[in-house]
């Protein structure tokens, strides 16, 4: 297990990533919002999710799945399960990844590092978790959410936690040690699932097509029409078959076979960059639920060439990457409680 430590002296207020696809200021926000609801945003009652997964591509793309998944994430005290997209090349794997930052940058104001990060971090540290600001401040996936997080509720704090490689026997260890971290952390502070806390997972589904993806073909049933209906079709399969309805450790389990090759689990079989990220909550999330099932509600699935663009250029955002019909990208936002 690599136990990498890093950046003992890096500074406290973690720098954005991302300033092209995802809103810096408050201002950009209301405007998307107003873009997207012209009558208004009406929020939509719901029971308050304990967990969710969400995407984290460019505003323009994901564009609605953003607030319609994200309105009913109540809980104050977040605890946030992303993507490690530069993990390999630092070396990193088996292992949680936290950091040490204080706070993050929010469209509004900061958003502070809950203090419960250390003791969750004590309880996994020796096994479990290492920490690593450097893959932390390079990492763009858990920084999609926090201005829709912040639009809903100005005072969330935040606990940060990245997954890297690892196989499908680590990911259900990790996932068991972190609900038992969690379970224990939230006692201590007499925090409600749901209510005082909740789980914030994020994955972009399929990275498709053949064009400007550093060279590897990822059109697994050919970028014509009929290939791209294909893909959303399997697309759909992952999702009905493993991220719906109750969740039981076979089903994640299943989705591992469905994203990882067989042989070697550091290798894509279909395209999902949350392929560590995904099964790690869901089983935290299943464990920590005394291994009785959540049950998973598909909010919304979009694609980058499926999806209504919202206009940015004129409020200084952009787009990250190209949407083709050889290059796009999938988007699967769920709820669950």
């Amino acid at each position: 297990m690599n136990r990498v430590m890093s950046d003992d002296k890096a500074e406290r207020i973690r720098p954005l990533k991302d300033t092209i696809g995802f809103a810096r200021y408050s201002w950009q926000i209301d405007s998307l919002m107003a873009r997207m609801y012209p009558g208004g945003w009406k929020e939509h009652a719901g029971q308050p999710w304990k967990l969710v997964i969400c995407p984290h591509d460019d505003y323009t793309y994901v564009g609605t799945l953003y607030p319609e998944l994200l309105q009913n994430v109540k809980a104050p005290n977040l605890f946030l399960i992303g993507v490690a997209h530069k993990a390999a090349k630092l070396h990193i794997e088996d292992s949680l990844v936290f950091d040490r930052y204080t706070s993050w940058k929010g469209p509004w104001k900061k958003v502070q590092v809950s203090p419960v990060r250390e003791e969750l971090f004590n309880l996994l540290a020796k096994k479990y978790a290492i920490k690593s600001d450097t893959l932390q401040r390079v990492e763009h996936s858990l920084e999609a959410m926090i201005p829709y997080l912040q639009y809903f509720n100005r005072n969330i704090t935040i606990i940060p936690i990245l997954v890297p490689s690892m196989s499908p026997d680590r990911m259900q260890e990790c996932g068991k040690a972190l609900a038992d971290a969690i379970r224990k952390v939230a006692k201590n502070h007499q925090w409600e699932w749901g209510i005082d806390y909740a789980i914030v997972s994020t994955t972009d589904a399929v990275h498709y097509g053949t064009e400007d993806w550093g060279g590897v073909n990822m059109a697994f049933f050919g970028c014509d029409e009929k290939g791209n209906i294909k893909a959303r079709e399997h697309e759909a399969g992952i999702i009905d078959s493993c991220l719906k309805d109750e969740i039981k450790p076979e089903k994640i389990r299943l989705f591992s076979k469905f994203t990882l090759n067989s042989d070697n689990f550091r290798e894509y079989k279909w395209t999902w960059c949350g392929r560590y990220s995904v099964p790690v909550a869901l089983y935290t999330a299943y464990y920590l639920n005394n291994d009785k099932p959540l049950s998973g509600t598909l909010v919304g699935y979009s694609t980058s060439i499926t999806s209504a663009h919202i206009p940015v250029d004129d409020i200084g955002m952009g787009r990250t990457a190209i949407a083709t019909a050889c290059h796009w990208v999938g988007y699967a936002a769920l709820g669950y409680k």
